[in-house]
Formats: C-alpha cells, structure tokens, sequence
C-alpha cells in the first residue's frame, strides 16, 4: 500500500476506505448514529401524536352526534371521566350554589386576559356538578372575589353542557376559592361537597342569565401539523446519513479537505512568488 498524490491510501490503485477507521470519521459516524436516532425518534413521536389526536377527534365526533343523557348517566361521585365520555354532552337540573363559586384564572383568548366561572350545581340528590359556565375578560389584575363575576340564574336550572375530566398537577389546587385547572378532587374538598367527578363546560342555561359569559371554546377536529413534522423530523435524519456519505466520499475521491487546503495555498504562493519579484527555481538554477 503507497500513499495516493492526494493522501488517501490506495491499494492495487485503488483508493481505500481505511480513513474511515480513524478517530476522526469514528466520532463523526458516532455523532450520526445519535442524530438519525434522535430524528427517528421525534418523528415517530409525532405520529404517535397524530394518531392520538385522531383518535380523540373520533370521539368527539361520535359524542356530539349522541343525544343528551343525564348526568348521573355518564357521570359519578369519586369517579373518573372515561376517556370514550369526555365531550359528552349531559344535562342536570338543580339550583346554582354561588357562594361556593371557584374562579379559574390565567384563561387568555387571542391574547386577552380573563378567568373561568365554575359554579356548583346541586341536583335534587345532594350531589353537585361542576359546571364551567364560560370566560370572562379581566384587566391585567385578575377577578379573585367571586363576588364580582355576572350571578348564574337563580331558582332551579337546567344546563346542557360537554363533559371534561379533570386537570391534574399543582395547577388544580384551590387557594380562596380560586385555582389555576379544574379538578372535581380538588374542588369538591375545598368546598367539603360531593361533587360528580369531571366537570361540564356550559352549552346552555335554561332559564338564561341576565349576563351570560362567552361561551367555550370547542376542540378543533383535524389532524393538527403533526404528520408534517414526523416527516420534517425523518427528513433530517435522512439528510444526516446522506450527508456523512457525501463527505465519506469526497474525502475517498479527493483526500482530507485539511490537505487539500494546504495544497492550494501553497500553489497559490508558488504562482504568486514571480508576481512578487522572486526568482523561480529555474532562474536561481541559472544565476
């Protein structure tokens, strides 16, 4: 084996693929592996996404196309939402209990501040159910006191309304009847009431209020960009590996850029050095 004109070894005059083995192409195929892996990995967790959001979608759309059932048909004390109920639309009657109203704040719509306004209704069993009555707009101090949020209808009520199941984590523990999610848990332990687990989001109020609050803002039923960023993610890695091979093969074909670099700079000196009023080697020959 003789080294070739441009540094990569050469056997039988063929060049050879043994700077692969070195520490630097080692480290570098090293670094590959982990990318393409990592890419993988994004991407098919953005499928898995996908796949989740259709499955979601599909039972919303089964749910909404179901008639209204009562709540202690879907719903029950101590018991969580079951994932196929969630967006289940339920009705109840019973009478607002608005001194145990709980406000749930950093609610923002396209970039407004505001809270949202859960109210207890208590059935004719004893049993409440959290009902998310809609947003309302505040200045950047938010609503703390439930006194200052618009009164639900008093007397008896009928609401017709979208099933939820519950948040979780720190954000649903209750300080002064205000919280950061909904939590039935949460919930019915700072108000010491049974209470159905999971919660509704209002669709309607019978009778109405005098001054109702937006209204809920409804799942968006496609696909979301998930199967474009699983195929952005693979794209990467692809062009990763295709990447390693290029220069794998531009180092092969031509020799380490690091040479090649030093090569033209010493051509361009030696092209250079008649311009500049040195003598060439043949004319020191001849002096």
């Amino acid at each position: 084996m003789t080294p070739s004109l441009r540094g990569s070894p050469t056997l039988g005059g063929v060049r050879s693929f043994g700077f692969l083995l070195s520490r630097r192409w080692l480290l570098f195929a090293a670094a590959i592996v982990v990318l393409a892996w990592a890419t993988w990995w994004l991407g098919q967790w953005q499928f898995d996404r996908l796949e989740d959001r259709r499955q979601s979608n599909a039972v919303v759309r089964a749910n909404e196309d179901k008639a209204p059932a009562p709540v202690a048909d879907v719903l029950a004390p101590d018991r969580e939402v079951p994932d196929h109920e969630e967006w289940r639309v339920v009705t109840a009657t019973g009478t607002y209990a608005v001194d145990d109203t709980v406000i749930i704040r950093y609610r923002t719509r396209d970039g407004a501040s505001g809270v949202d306004i859960v109210v207890p209704l208590v059935t004719a069993g004893g049993t409440a159910l959290l009902v998310d009555r809609g947003w309302l707009p505040t200045e950047a101090s938010a609503i703390t006191d439930p006194g200052e949020v618009p009164a639900p209808p008093g007397g008896e009520v009928t609401v017709t309304g979208w099933v939820r199941a519950d948040g979780t984590g720190s954000s649903t523990e209750v300080t002064d009847q205000s919280a950061r999610a909904i939590s039935s848990v949460a919930i019915g332990d700072a108000l010491d009431r049974e209470v159905y687990g999971g919660f509704v989001e209002l669709r309607s109020e019978d009778p109405e209020p005098e001054q109702p609050l937006t209204a809920v803002e409804l799942p968006e039923l496609d696909n979301g960009p998930h199967f474009f960023y699983g195929l952005q993610w693979w794209f990467f890695g692809v062009l990763a590996i295709f990447g390693f091979g290029y220069l794998a093969y531009d180092e092969w074909k031509r020799g380490p850029r690091g040479q090649r670099t030093g090569a033209q700079r010493a051509e361009a000196a030696r092209r250079a050095g008649p311009a500049n009023g040195q003598p060439t080697t043949g004319a020191s020959s001849r002096n």
